[in-house]
């Protein structure tokens, strides 16, 4: 199973790349496949790279979603996951 998430730009570098934050963890992506992205723009990233754009909102409401996902997993029985 592949997942692409939300991620807010905070720097934009050289050479199609930038470096997003999300819940604190920094990472460098490729923005080649995106137009024009800018500091503070949310990008659905997918192993390394920005794959499209979200409005502010719509990434609050997945970044919340996946919150509440992690909070509820039953991490201590692995059986809940078969």
């Amino acid at each position: 199973m592949c997942l692409a998430i939300p991620a807010r730009v905070i720097e934009v570098l050289d050479g199609d790349r930038a470096r997003i934050e999300l819940s604190g963890v920094q990472k460098e992506i490729a923005t080649d496949l995106v137009d024009a992205v800018a500091v503070g723009d949310y990008l659905i990233v997918h192993v390394g790279y920005a794959i499209g754009k979200l409005d502010p909102e719509e990434a609050a409401q997945t970044l919340a979603l996946l919150a509440d996902m992690g909070s509820d997993a039953d991490l201590a029985n692995p059986a809940a996951y078969r």
